[in-house]
């Protein structure tokens, strides 16, 4: 919990701090904890990363992120192949690795990471294209990383770029079908299946998500793309007691990402990470300066996104805990020379989050982006259903930058079959009339039937954003935006 707190106030992301509590327990630290099992790492890493990547899909909105996927695509795609290719060649003729080795390090560092890029921009407001881009694309590249670091790792040849090719397009297709599959009839179902206790909800999306992992594994696709497009599907659908389970994904994400961050560090052997101090600056150089912008310009081409929006992009390609994990895979299979990658990988990581992490905001602030970018906040409606009257019970807080103050309870304009039934103000509740003023900090309970109640919470996002005049004046109060 203090390391949370530090890194919140430093800047930097949290893995760092992390990281350094493994590598100080272990054993060249103070507690002298010897740890070397890299299958049981690889696992509980895999297993972390699903609940991270569930975390990160359920806080996805669908509005912001749809506009956004063409060029989150085609950087996971386009940018993660160009990445790998000038990285690897860097690998080899700056460092001398031999070509398997280059190819690893060039793979395993082609994953970004949300988290590590969120951390130090949560503070610097954003057009939503920038980090709709960004975070579309953590999620996605994970899945033809993972297919060709697991390629780049078997034992004999590797295969033809044209076999590995075909492989990531079939395992992205299956991951992708499952994972819409199992989130469309999860989100119909958490819907229309009231639950005994509102605690079993966060319990069901999770153990949805992972089912859509499982499945996606299974199946011989991209669990990861399955798991990532699952929980997306179930963070956009308006699910009862939302709130709850957001902060539940939430923690889990914390205790996940907390105990991945130390068992690598307990992994790590310090003593040996001075003679790749140097390759691991040099390629992290190599994929900083040359790679990471040439896949954003050439990847972001057809899209005709202005400069300053690319240089960001560039600069905010943090990499975090997915590298890290993904260099154990050579190691579990034996491939020669694996520790020496994880080793640089290691470095790389840590060496170039404290260059890029500190410095983004104020690249954001030079390149003028995120100015004017204050908008009111979204409600956090919470819905609570009434199965035996048939409706539901939404409740939410008014936000201090919300449009709905100042609006009047008969402006809200919600539909037949919703009612304000109370507000508490100031520690005070009482049933509102329709020409109650409604101001920020007010909590308000909406009793809706279950035909409006779609209907019902749109009006109220609509309201919270675009003020009593919503739907007059070009503001869209659909379900389909909100």
């Amino acid at each position: 919990m203090a390391a949370v707190r530090v890194s919140s106030r430093s800047g930097l992301p949290s893995l760092l701090i992390y990281l350094g509590i493994g590598v100080a327990i272990g054993q060249d630290g103070i507690g002298n904890v010897v740890f070397d099992n890299a299958e049981l790492t690889q696992v509980i890493g895999y297993a972390a990363l699903v609940v991270i990547l569930a975390e990160g899909g359920l806080g996805t909105k669908w509005k912001e992120i749809r506009p956004a996927l063409p060029a989150a695509i085609m950087l996971s795609l386009v940018g993660v192949a160009i990445s790998v290719g000038v990285t690897a060649a860097g690998a080899h003729y700056l460092v001398g690795l031999e070509w398997r080795q280059a190819l690893l390090i060039g793979a395993v560092v082609s994953s970004t990471d949300a988290a590590a890029v969120f951390s130090v921009l949560r503070k610097v407001p954003l057009p939503s294209r920038i980090t709709g881009v960004l975070e579309a694309e953590s999620g996605f590249n994970d899945a033809p990383v993972v297919i060709l670091v697991v390629a780049f790792s078997t034992v004999g040849p590797v295969d033809d770029w044209y076999v590995l090719l075909g492989k990531i397009a079939l395992e992205l297709a299956i991951g992708a079908a499952i994972g819409l599959a199992v989130g469309f009839v999860g989100a119909y179902g958490l819907r229309h299946v009231a639950l005994p206790a509102s605690g079993l909800y966060p319990i069901a999306v999770m153990a949805i998500a992972i089912v859509a992992y499982a499945a996606g594994a299974m199946a011989h696709g991209s669990g990861f793309l399955a798991v990532y497009l699952a929980a997306m599907i179930l963070g956009n659908a308006r699910l009862p007691h939302w709130p709850a389970t957001r902060g539940f994904a939430d923690g889990l994400g914390w205790i996940a990402q907390i105990g991945m961050f130390v068992l690598l560090g307990l992994l790590v052997t310090p003593h040996e990470l001075v003679r790749d101090f140097w390759p691991a600056v040099v390629i992290g150089l190599v994929l900083t300066m040359v790679a990471r912008p040439l896949e954003v310009f050439v990847s972001l081409l057809p899209f005709r996104i202005p400069w300053q929006e690319q240089v960001l992009m560039s600069w905010a390609g943090l990499r975090g805990a997915v590298p890290i994990i993904l260099a154990t895979i050579p190691m579990v299979s034996g491939i020669e020379g694996s520790d020496r990658v994880f080793n640089i990988v290691f470095v790389l990581v840590v060496v170039y989050t404290l260059v890029q992490g500190p410095t983004l905001p104020w690249l954001a602030r030079t390149l003028d982006l995120g100015r004017g970018m204050e908008t009111a906040s979204d409600l956090g409606i919470e819905s609570a259903p009434l199965e035996k009257l048939r409706g539901h019970l939404l409740s939410f807080a008014v936000p201090p930058a919300s449009r709905m103050h100042g609006v009047e309870v008969s402006e809200l304009r919600l539909p037949s079959g919703a009612s304000v039934t109370l507000v508490v103000r100031d520690g005070k509740s009482f049933v509102p009339a329709p020409s109650t003023v409604l101001r920020r900090g007010d909590e308000l309970l909406v009793v809706a039937t279950d035909p409006v109640r779609d209907a019902a919470e749109a009006r109220l996002r609509a309201v919270a954003r675009g003020g009593k005049l919503a739907g007059w004046l070009g503001t869209d109060d659909g379900p389909s935006r909100h």
